[in-house]
């Protein structure tokens, strides 16, 4: 998933979420630990000894895991958190790489060590999960998915081009993606667009009528959100809507505060700022003071505050 996208859902649960639940991280039993037990035998014996003397020839170490659940934990989590306890790779090379599998929630992760990110980056993660795994485990074939998966994984780290790896849509019909390709189509549920959408538009939103409800300062207002149209609504929309919805408030924004320029109310709410320096619009009651302005809530008194973000590592996640 793409680190802004990662970003801001790791803030919004340390926000709402002081109590954090999670799987637990599993024993390490071989190259392959199927605990949702959806490989054949066949697989796990010929994944196993790939995998060896893959590590055997690089020092690399690629590990997979199934897993039914998370338990409430996001992938991205879970999947840092087995592989720092595991300890992939070898010593001051970094050099490990683990697959993770959730059947019952249709997710995935590729995790890579940082030894390893500049060969296998993220959008190259991000391409084996969506052309080579994810189109075999709609199907019901994780076999065939996890096996293409860690050969195409195995192809890269050995050298291959990507195109020699079969990342390029073949499978999917694709065109490669751009720069921003994780960010093309968020991979969240739409239980969680609508949660993490209702807290981006209910904040961003709520500043955007008062811009637009506020003389004066409201022009301020209109240029203080513009950073905040053009990224958040990412996480939900994804590029191509996120820039549809900042065109979308470049426009509207300025068409309403003119529209409203010339009402009555507004020319009144203008003058009450100029010669009392309050106002009272939809309950709202403004004042104008040396940095332009501020709100507070007439019946509670009170205002608001907020900020601040985190980041992850390395690596892509997906569903099917």
């Amino acid at each position: 998933m793409n680190k802004t996208v990662l970003s801001f859902i790791l803030f919004a649960s340390v926000s709402t979420c002081p109590v954090a639940f999670g799987a637990d991280v599993p024993y390490l039993t071989g190259r392959v630990t199927d605990n949702a037990q959806i490989l054949s035998e066949i697989t796990l014996t010929t994944l196993g000894e790939k995998l060896k003397g893959h590590e055997l020839i690089t020092t690399n170490q690629i590990v997979v895991l199934t897993i039914s659940s998370l338990e409430g934990e996001s992938i991205e989590d879970f999947a840092n958190k087995v592989f720092n306890e595991w300890k992939l790779g070898q010593r001051n090379k970094d050099n490990g790489v683990l697959i993770v599998v959730v059947p019952d929630e249709r997710k995935m992760r590729i995790e890579v060590g940082y030894g390893l990110e500049g060969i296998l980056p993220d959008i190259t993660a991000g391409r084996i999960i969506r052309n080579i795994m994810a189109p075999r485990f709609r199907e019901g074939d994780f076999d065939g998915g996890i096996t293409e998966g860690v050969n195409s994984v195995i192809s890269v780290l050995e050298g291959s081009s990507v195109e020699d790896s079969g990342l390029t849509g073949e499978i999917t019909g694709e065109s490669e993606p751009s720069a921003f390709a994780d960010l093309e189509s968020p991979d969240l549920s739409i239980t969680e667009r609508i949660l993490i959408g209702a807290f981006i538009f209910g904040i961003i939103g709520l500043f955007t009528i008062i811009g637009i409800l506020t003389p004066g300062f409201g022009w301020f207002m209109y240029l203080f959100l513009i950073p905040f149209w053009a990224t958040f609504p990412i996480v939900v929309l994804g590029t191509k809507g996120a820039l549809v919805c900042f065109i979308t408030y470049l426009i509207i924004y300025p068409a309403a505060k003119l529209f409203l320029k010339n009402t009555p109310w507004y020319k009144k709410a203008k003058t009450d700022l100029q010669t009392t320096g309050k106002a009272s619009i939809g309950g709202f009651v403004f004042s104008s003071g040396g940095s332009g302005g501020s709100w507070s809530s007439g019946s509670s008194g009170g205002g608001f505050s907020g900020g601040g973000g985190s980041s992850g590592g390395g690596g892509a996640s997906g569903g099917w």
